[in-house]
């Protein structure tokens, strides 16, 4: 057995006997030590078993801080996001006590380093999607939004599950302020394929809700959904078959037919850089309306949507 394996063992040991403090200091000197010599790899896999170590324990503080520290080597080691040191922080971060507070400081920490060091400066896919699901288990909307929209093929039906949990626990005309909140972020960040996929999914467990009116509507092109009872709904449907199209005259004709409806939401500025993005339609505006709005709709404003998802489950 190598030293480092028996500095691991020891310190694992002494976790089991609950002198947590006592484990956590020494890790973070040793791990030190190593970072001093640029010895990433033993760095690495000290701060690794000892964070995993004490997050089962139910420490969550101080394995949450290893967590952070094991970012820190990762940043000065210029490790990359690949399928090893992802695997590493996705295991550690499954591992985290539910509502730990150093959890979300270690997503951001991770979303930073991946897009530092990795293909996608947003962070990586993988990433986001583990994060966004963990807070939708816990009915963390707003957080599980911001990573889902980033996330991967399987994130629009975790974030369409959510949703469709958060408006079940509000009224039933609500549903197009839903579903909106995961059509328009999709649209934004260029990924139409989410887009269609969440409103699908969303709408078929809509269709299913007792009491619901629905309409099938077949032309020669495509099949659509309408909800006599919720017009702004149809409006999302039209506006991703607008998309799919990029037919602007079919755009600014939607916009037009419901204007009514659109005056009673804030969903101006999101609209206007679809528009921009997809149909060639500039308006001008100051500052950065996308982020404005996408910051507006993650603290809880912008796209509506009441309070957190009463539903214990959303599986």
């Amino acid at each position: 057995m190598s030293k480092l394996e028996k500095t691991i063992q020891r310190q694992q040991q002494k976790i089991e006997e609950g002198q947590y403090y006592e484990a956590h200091q020494q890790l973070r000197v040793i791990a030190s030590r190593y970072v001093k010599q640029s010895n990433w790899a033993a760095a690495t896999d000290i701060l690794y078993s000892g964070a995993q170590s004490l997050l089962k324990a139910g420490q969550g503080g101080s394995g949450g801080d290893l967590c952070i520290f094991l970012l820190e080597v990762f940043t000065k080691g210029e490790i990359r996001p690949d399928a090893e040191s992802k695997g590493k922080l996705l295991s550690l971060l499954r591992a985290f006590p539910r509502n730990e507070p150093t959890r979300k400081k270690f997503v951001g920490g991770m979303v930073s380093w991946s897009g530092r060091f990795g293909e996608y400066p947003s962070g990586d896919p993988e990433i986001h999607h583990v994060a966004g699901s963990l807070f939708a288990e816990d009915l963390e909307p707003y957080d599980a939004e911001r990573h889902l929209i980033l996330g991967t093929k399987s994130s629009a039906e975790t974030l369409a599950q959510l949703e469709y949990a958060w408006y079940e626990s509000d009224d039933s005309h609500t549903a197009p302020l839903y579903a909106a909140r995961g059509v328009l972020p999709y649209l934004l960040a260029g990924n139409l394929r989410a887009a269609n996929k969440f409103f699908l999914i969303f709408t078929s467990q809509l269709s299913s809700k007792a009491g619901m009116s629905v309409q099938e509507v077949s032309t020669a092109s495509s099949d659509l959904r309408v909800y006599p009872s919720l017009p702004l709904l149809n409006f999302l449907g039209l506006l991703l078959l607008a998309v799919q199209r990029g037919e602007a005259a079919l755009f600014r004709q939607l916009k037009s037919h419901y204007s009514g409806n659109l005056a009673e939401v804030q969903w101006g500025d999101a609209l206007d850089r679809i528009g921009e993005m997809y149909f060639g339609i500039r308006v001008p505006r100051q500052g950065n309306p996308m982020m404005d709005m996408l910051g507006s709709m993650f603290m809880g404003g912008g796209l509506g949507g009441g309070q957190k998802p009463a539903t214990p489950g959303l599986d």
